[in-house]
C-alpha cells in the first residue's frame, strides 16, 4: 500500500502491514514493545478502534485465531512476521524488494492509530505467547473522507478465509466511521487478492501509472 497524504497519488495494499499502505507512507509508523506487553494486548478487552471488539474467528479448515485491535505493544511480534516473510512475499506486499522494515516508519502507523485509522492483528497461540498470523491496516486520507488499506496473511494461513475475515473488519469499520471510500493497490500477478477484493464489491482497474498494478476501489456509502 503507499498511503501518503504528502505524496501524489500511490499505491496501497498487499500482504504485511510492517509499514502504512503505500499513499501514506510519509505519515504513519510507531511502537515499542516487550513479552510481557504482547501478552497482554493479546488478552485486553478491545473496544480501542471505532467500537472493534476482539473476537475469535474459526477458519475453513478448523484452525481458530484470535482478531483484535493492533497496538504499539506489538511491534516485536510484527517484525517477527516480517522476518517468516519469503521474498516473494514481500514483493507482493511492499511491490519492491524489502531486505530490511523501517522501524520508525512501523512506530509512527502504529501510534497514529486510532485517531488515523485502524489496524487489526490475527494471533495464534506460540512458544513465547503468541504469533500474528494476518493484519490488514487502513489509513484515513488527511484531506478526505476516503483511506488506503494493506492486508497480509502468513503462508500457512493462505486459503482458509482469514484475509477475508481481517478485510471485512476493515470495512465494517470505515463504513461505521463514515468514510466514504476504500482503495487499495494490487500487483496484477496477486490474483487471490485481486479475486477477493472482486468478491467483496471491490472495483477493479489498471493503474493508469503502473500497468503491473490494479486499482481495488470500493464506496461505502451506498
Amino acid at each position: 500500500m503507499r498511503l501518503r497524504a504528502d505524496e501524489p497519488k500511490h499505491r496501497v495494499w498487499t500482504r504485511m502491514p510492517v509499514g502504512p499502505p503505500r499513499r501514506h507512507r510519509g505519515y504513519a509508523d510507531r511502537t515499542s514493545s516487550n513479552a510481557f506487553g504482547r501478552l497482554e494486548a493479546d488478552r485486553a478487552p478491545d473496544m480501542t478502534h471505532a467500537g472493534f471488539t476482539a473476537f475469535d474467528a474459526t477458519l475453513r479448515d478448523g484452525r481458530t485465531v484470535h482478531a483484535r485491535a493492533m497496538c504499539p505493544a506489538d511491534e516485536a511480534e510484527l517484525l517477527q512476521a516480517f522476518n517468516r516473510m519469503s521474498d516473494d512475499a514481500r514483493y507482493m506486499r511492499f511491490m519492491r524488494v524489502v531486505r530490511e522494515p523501517n522501524l520508525e516508519r512501523v512506530r509512527r502507523t502504529l501510534a497514529s492509530f486510532p485517531e488515523r485509522g485502524m489496524g487489526v492483528v490475527a494471533t495464534v497461540p506460540a512458544a513465547d505467547g503468541v504469533d500474528i498470523v494476518g493484519t490488514a491496516i487502513y489509513i484515513i486520507d488527511s484531506a478526505r473522507p476516503t483511506c488506503e488499506f494493506a492486508v497480509y496473511v502468513s503462508s500457512e494461513f493462505a486459503g482458509a478465509g482469514l484475509a477475508r475475515t481481517l478485510l471485512t473488519v476493515l470495512i465494517d469499520s470505515a463504513k461505521n466511521r463514515g468514510l466514504s471510500e476504500m482503495e487499495g493497490f494490487v500487483l496484477a500477478a496477486n490474483q487471490p487478492m485481486l479475486r477477493l477484493a472482486s468478491r467483496l464489491g471491490f472495483d477493479i482497474a489498471p493503474d493508469p501509472d503502473d500497468r503491473s498494478v490494479r486499482i481495488c476501489h470500493l464506496r461505502l456509502n451506498g
